[in-house]
């Protein structure tokens, strides 16, 4: 089985578990909660169940796999030596802040943006504490499966084009799943319900164009920074600051009424034609970025290297 199929039949078996799943666990709980410390998490939307179960699956599922595709070190998965590494680490977080930062500036200079005055210095210290924490986190683990886990499997059979565009369209899909809410009943089948609401963003075009180009964009970016420096650090920085944005555009910014999102993107920042332009930007400097002396470092063999094309 190829790398590509394997990892849509993962995919597809982490959609149905995770959702066939959700309900059982719910209802479960819910029975046998009574007043014992299970109760808060009984309480918890039923919408949340399908995430947390859909996640489950995707951990429990993800070690086979990778034994299957012949990953089975972390050195394998880009996790070289972190000696000589941490220019590359902060090179590509600035790197994330600056291409993010000039959608954000964009948007506020063009008015679809109001910046918000009224945080307190308390509010903005806890506020950065916790979007770094959740940046580094987010990055730690989307970086390690969707380019050391995702990009090399696909990278052993196939060109470096083809892999980072295959690996980056699951990428944009994954990440294109809609936030959904349930407040009804929950019966055997309720998950899948859930699991057809979050999917229903792939069918309304305005929302493909140019979320999902962007998304694509991204993850092309990620998967060639990694390919160019051979381990996960560059892109792990460049993740965690675009998420550090993400976290942060919607608490320093009000969104203005009128404003034209389809250009200027929503709350969310990469949805919007102006971060196309900024991400395809990005993409375009990413080797000068990569040869400036913040970021120069001697990087190992790439993992990729050795792989033999058919």
């Amino acid at each position: 089985m190829r790398p590509l199929s394997a990892w849509l039949l993962y995919l597809g078996l982490v959609l149905v578990v995770g959702a066939a799943l959700a309900p059982w666990v719910y209802l479960g709980l819910n029975a046998g909660a009574g007043s014992t410390w299970l109760r808060p998490l009984a309480q918890q939307p039923f919408h949340r169940f399908v995430d947390r179960c859909l996640l489950g699956a995707a951990l429990v599922g993800l070690w086979p796999l990778m034994r299957f595709l012949g990953v089975r070190t972390w050195r394998a998965v880009g996790w070289t030596s972190l000696s000589g590494q941490s220019p590359r680490l902060a090179g590509g977080f600035l790197f994330g802040l600056v291409s993010l930062g000039l959608v954000a500036l964009a948007a506020t200079l063009g008015g679809a943006r109001s910046w918000n005055a009224d945080r307190t210095a308390a509010e903005v210290s806890r506020h950065l504490l916790n979007a770094a924490g959740s940046a580094l986190v987010v990055a730690l683990i989307e970086e390690t499966l969707f380019r050391g886990c995702l990009y090399q499997s696909l990278r052993k059979h196939h060109r470096v084009v083809v892999a980072a565009v295959l690996s980056s369209l699951i990428y944009a899909w994954v990440h294109f799943l809609l936030p959904v809410r349930w407040i009804g009943p929950v019966g055997p089948l309720t998950g899948f319900v859930v699991l057809g609401k979050m999917m229903s963003g792939m069918v309304i075009w305005t929302a493909l164009i140019p979320g999902f180009l962007n998304l694509t964009l991204a993850g092309l970016l990620l998967a060639l920074a990694f390919e160019s420096t051979g381990t996960l650090y560059f892109s792990i920085g460049l993740h965690a600051g675009w998420i550090f944005w993400l976290k942060s555009y919607g608490f320093f910014t009000a969104e203005v009424a009128g404003a034209d999102a389809w250009l200027w993107g929503t709350g969310r920042l990469v949805d919007g034609w102006v971060a196309t332009v900024a991400l395809t930007l990005a993409l375009v400097l990413r080797k000068w970025w990569l040869r400036t002396p913040l970021t120069l470092s001697e990087p190992p063999k790439s993992p990729s290297t050795p792989f033999k094309h058919p």
